[in-house]
């Protein structure tokens, strides 16, 4: 029997569940998961392996308009998971309405096989999801509809069969034992960063970045040197918090969340940094591993 494999585009604005989609795909958790914007601000592939295929699944940011370069960068992410996808996923939720004209002009001319997905549905009712297809099969013709609950997993078994047949066949993309293009110390840096959006309010989170500074294998431990980065110095104090309270209660929890995701017991070590206007900063964002210029197709 051939091999399958493809690329396929997770679409969406910030909170429709892009992130908690790829994660119940693929059983793992490689995407942050908050109830803020910005929580996924890379592309992240997570790798599904079947005995005949392989699903590269691009969990992308959210859709938003552009206010700073960091944007910018984020939404070049987009495009460039647009321009190698052979399916793309347009997710949304009941009641929101898809605004970005570009984009959804760029998915109404596309010839390759897109699927909305209608999630949440665990929050409305059946004459209400009915509405929901009817406007969607009106706006996007040639796509597939399918109403899910990523959160409840419900008709995800259906959604993974139906790519599985839409896969073009190719030979993998990767090894069959991988699960992702990112390696641990990004994925450490996603971490702290999600419990900083969990553990702040405000601008505070959205003008954070953390960078990895030391990344060292011990005999009984691993040692994480991080660096929180902020816009502002007036920020520092918060992220610290009275008598260091704040940072303490961050470090912990991430400490926590790193050990379960790498299995092992780990040494976490926060410091933070003020890099006023790092978000309009190229420099910057591409030490961070953000890129402005991915694509301009959009």
């Amino acid at each position: 029997m051939a091999h399958q494999a493809g690329y396929i585009t997770i679409l969406g604005y910030p909170n429709v569940g892009k992130s908690t989609l790829m994660n119940a795909l693929i059983g793992e958790n490689l995407s942050g998961i908050t109830p803020k914007a910005q929580t996924t601000r890379h592309r992240i592939l997570g790798i599904l392996n079947g005995e005949n295929y392989q699903m590269v699944f691009s969990d992308t940011p959210g859709i938003l308009t552009p206010k700073y370069k960091l944007h910018q960068a984020m939404f070049a992410a987009i495009s460039s998971s647009l321009s190698d996808a052979d399916i793309i996923l347009l997710v949304t939720e009941p009641g929101l309405k898809f605004t970005h004209e570009d984009i959804l002009q760029r998915i109404i001319t596309t010839k390759l096989p897109v699927i909305v997905l209608i999630n949440k549905i665990d929050t409305i009712d059946q004459p209400k999801l009915e509405k929901e297809v009817e406007q969607w099969a009106k706006l996007l013709p040639n796509a597939e509809i399918l109403p899910v609950s990523a959160l409840h997993k419900s008709n995800l078994d259906l959604l993974s069969t139906r790519l599985v047949k839409l896969l073009p066949q190719h030979p993998p993309f990767y090894g069959k034992d991988e699960l992702t293009d990112r390696n641990e110390r990004f994925f450490v840096s996603e971490i702290i960063r999600e419990k900083i959006l969990m553990n702040y309010s405000q601008e505070v989170p959205y003008s954070v970045e953390v960078a990895i500074d030391s990344f060292k294998v011990e005999e009984s431990l691993l040692r994480i040197r991080a660096i929180i980065y902020i816009a502002r110095e007036s920020q520092k104090a918060i992220i610290l918090g009275h008598q260091g309270k704040s940072i303490k209660k961050l470090g912990t929890e991430a400490r926590k969340s790193i050990e379960e995701f790498l299995g092992r017991h780990i040494f976490l070590e926060l410091h933070v940094k003020v890099s006023k206007n790092w978000r309009e900063d190229e420099l910057q964002l591409k030490r961070f591993g953000y890129n402005l210029h991915e694509d301009k197709e959009l």
